[in-house]
């Protein structure tokens, strides 16, 4: 089969100086795209002294293969960052067909010690940043019937982390705002997946320990790289990526148990084992799955 390209396709990736958002950018590159290459330059808690000298890096390298690139060191925790971002993409390139929402700050704490500094910087990269550089750049995607969005999340979000309370928030966060986009987005052409990616960044590097070795940040980009595809079916998924192993994260609902009108505290208590018991569980794409569960159980 031939190989994935984007030829004439344009994509914007967010924290793309380093890490993950590098292997991306570059990867898109490799196989055609013309990039946004956007990253403010600041230290991983979000802060320090802005420069764009990360951003401008990728793009030289883009350059040296022989592609195009542009860099931009707006700040994607703001309306007006986003908007230059995608303005950026408009402007050098003429169109946006891609958003990859990549960037993120770590400001790790116990809940019990969370504070306001620490929550508000996350929710506003991670989340918020998501919101910013996707609304203009929708615009664009339902004027021309086709987009992508790939909205990057993390098992942190999806499973929990001791210590990560406003980062876990904001990326399950995230896998909220992907299904919505995809249910939004479906009858104009535009896709919208989630990513939970497990590789070894400056975010990860304190974490990872001896597994650091399988988890360079190269091996995420093929996903990203299909996920961004016309070939691509996917809508509204969420894929694990660490180191190669690529699987699908889902949201089960069990059969549990309907008891109307009778139900009281003590049947939730009698029921217990039966409402969580997870043999026979199904997979809804959207609410109205899981109201037609309810339906057919009160007929029941």
């Amino acid at each position: 089969m031939a190989d994935l390209g984007f030829d004439g396709s344009v994509a914007i990736v967010t924290g793309a100086g380093g890490g993950l958002g590098r292997e991306h950018a570059l990867e898109f590159a490799r196989r055609g795209a013309r990039v946004v290459v956007n990253d403010l330059g600041a230290s991983l808690d979000g802060s320090g002294a802005v420069s764009e000298s990360p951003a401008q890096s990728v793009v030289k390298e883009i350059e040296a293969l022989g592609g195009e690139a542009v860099a931009n060191g707006d700040s994607v925790a703001t309306k007006e960052g986003g908007e230059a971002i995608v303005k950026s993409a408009i402007d050098a390139f003429g169109r946006v067909d891609i958003v990859v929402n990549n960037a993120g700050i770590l400001r790790d704490k116990t809940f019990h010690k969370m504070t306001d500094e620490l929550l508000s910087p996350v929710i506003d990269v991670h989340l918020k940043g998501a919101f910013y550089v996707t609304m203009p750049a929708w615009l664009h995607f339902r004027e021309q019937k086709s987009g992508v969005v790939i909205n990057t999340s993390s098992n942190s979000g999806l499973l929990g982390n001791f210590g990560q309370a406003n980062y876990a928030a904001a990326k399950m966060g995230l896998v909220g705002l992907t299904r919505v986009l995809a249910a939004e987005g479906a009858k104009y052409g535009i896709r919208a997946n989630a990513i939970a990616p497990v590789a070894l960044t400056r975010m990860t590097e304190e974490l990872l320990g001896s597994m650091a070795e399988q988890l360079d940040p190269k091996l995420v980009s093929p996903l990203v790289m299909y996920l961004s595809h016309p070939d691509c079916p996917a809508n509204g998924n969420i894929y694990s990526a660490a180191g190669g192993t690529i699987a699908r994260f889902f949201i089960g609902l069990t059969p549990g148990t309907a008891r109307g009108h009778a139900i009281t505290a003590e049947t939730v208590r009698d029921d217990w084992e039966a409402i969580n018991d997870e043999s026979g569980y199904i997979v809804p794409a959207s609410p109205a799955e899981e109201f037609l569960k309810l339906a057919e159980q009160w007929k029941a």
